[in-house]
């Protein structure tokens, strides 16, 4: 009894010990059958020891049997057999991982070495490779980091089962197609299995090549779930990001520090839609990427008003819309239509640019045609009517009338008469009020000076009566 192992690097076909390990061939099987093993990564391999694989996780610590996916979580691991014994003593031979007790879950190994008899006892084999020993070897050459793990992506990709003895437990459902690759398997960081890597290249080589696969692998997803418009886009090589800002720095305050490494297209604070405040970042856009970089390098942990502000490149692309494979891409904002974008999109669209404004000119030319045409006309029937006053002419909205010429010049004399009038009424008011209050002052007074007189009056007349009356 036989399956065939599909991996990223090549075929192996496996025999079965049916006889000596019924229970293990019979879970290997009906998780092969579910397709179950499909994009499991071999997440430990040690040269001239074993390849461990068979977590659907690729963390090690994950799987469970046939029995655990159609029972549950308490039928995840089944008993292994025990006898008859069979030792580890040659390379390509194929075991379940003991995950203790004697329990069995998915995870299987392949044995790279000559004798590793001592360290895997415990373990169960239950096959052995029948064909495919030089993707053994590869295996066995594979560059690992310091925890085994392949710097590649070696992966199974696919099962085949050449024949089953065994017949399906109930609630067995077989899919009818593979399955699709689940996120983790998108968001992989290791390297392309069909990449050439050799023990030449060096460690941090490899790190730096394993970041870049892991930014892609990211940017694709960002790509899958709609926040970025391509995967091979790019952020502008023009633009700052400046953040741990004061609330209290504006645009033109940044506008007028950065300004000195360049000429600034553009630079925002950005705030809050609702109050207006700041949020302590702001973007930075400069004309030219050497000035960006000057101002990358000398910017950054700059005191800007108490605080200490950090500067990277950005990595937004918030105004870039995707247009479609082969369609290139636009900004969002007008303002910005044209910048930070590749040589072919911008030509296109200063092209496109170019035939609206043509065609601008084109209708601003034939209106002004027309406007020069129509001032013609109206001349020619102005001189018409001045010739025939006497004969009747159709009506025309662009003639003008000299009845109503007059009448409106009328009608305007008799405003500015009218406003003459008001402020010539204005005027005598004023100085009729001022007079009234003249005369109204001169009247007080007189008032005040007969009151005066009567009273020294009083005052004579009394004391004339009391001088008789001491006399007396």
């Amino acid at each position: 009894m036989s399956i065939v192992l599909e991996t990223t690097i090549g075929d192996l076909t496996i025999d079965l010990f049916t006889k000596e390990r019924p229970h293990s061939c019979k879970n290997f099987l009906k998780l092969c059958k579910l397709k179950y093993y499909n994009f499991c990564l071999f997440h430990h391999v040690q040269s001239n020891f074993v390849a461990q694989t068979g977590d659907p996780t690729g963390t090690g610590s994950g799987g469970q049997s046939v029995y655990g996916i159609l029972s549950g979580k308490d039928a995840r691991y089944y008993e292994g057999e025990k006898k008859p014994k069979i030792k580890h003593d040659r390379p390509g031979l194929v075991s379940m991982v003991n995950c203790g007790d004697n329990l069995i879950g998915s995870q299987f190994f392949i044995t790279l070495g000559e004798d590793t008899t001592c360290s895997l006892d415990e373990h169960i084999v239950f096959g052995e490779i029948a064909e495919g020993h030089d993707v053994l070897l590869k295996l066995n050459e594979t560059i690992c980091d310091a925890t085994h793990r392949p710097y590649q992506d070696i992966r199974i990709t696919h099962t085949v089962i050449l024949e089953d003895p065994y017949s399906d437990p109930d609630g067995l459902i077989v899919p009818g197609q593979s399955p699709e690759p689940p996120l983790e398997v998108l968001q992989s960081d290791r390297i392309g299995a069909d990449e050439d890597i050799t023990e030449d290249i060096d460690i941090g080589e490899l790190e730096e090549k394993r970041q870049e696969k892991e930014a892609l692998a990211r940017a694709t997803i960002l790509e899958i779930v709609g926040d970025l418009p391509s995967a091979d886009i790019a952020p502008p090589e023009n633009v700052l990001f400046v953040c741990k800002l004061n609330p209290v720095t504006s645009d033109d305050d940044l506008q007028i520090i950065f300004s000195r490494f360049g000429k600034i297209v553009s630079c925002e604070v950005i705030r809050d839609k609702k109050s207006e405040n700041s949020l302590q970042y702001a973007f930075v856009e400069f004309d030219n990427q050497k000035s960006c970089e000057d101002a990358y390098l000398k910017m950054d942990n700059v005191l800007i008003d108490d605080r200490r502000i950090h500067v990277d490149f950005s990595q937004s692309v918030s105004k870039i819309k995707w247009l479609g494979k082969g369609r290139g891409v636009k900004y969002t904002d007008k303002d910005d239509e044209g910048k930070n974008i590749s040589d072919k999109y911008s030509k296109y669209r200063n092209k496109k640019r170019d035939s609206y404004d043509s065609r601008n000119n084109y209708i601003k030319n034939k209106m002004s045609i027309h406007e020069s045409k129509r001032h013609r006309n109206d001349d020619k029937n102005y001189r018409y009517r001045e010739s025939e006053k006497e004969e009747r002419v159709p009506y025309n909205k662009y003639w003008r009338n000299e009845k109503d010429e007059n009448r409106r010049r009328e009608k305007d004399d008799k405003m500015k008469k009218n406003y003459r009038n008001e402020g010539e009424r204005k005027n005598h008011r004023n100085e009729r009020d001022g007079k009234n209050e003249k005369d109204d002052k001169n009247k007080r007074s007189n008032r005040d000076d007969r009151d005066k007189r009567s009273d020294r009056g009083d005052r004579s007349k009394r004391s004339d009566r009391h001088d008789r009356d001491g006399r007396r």
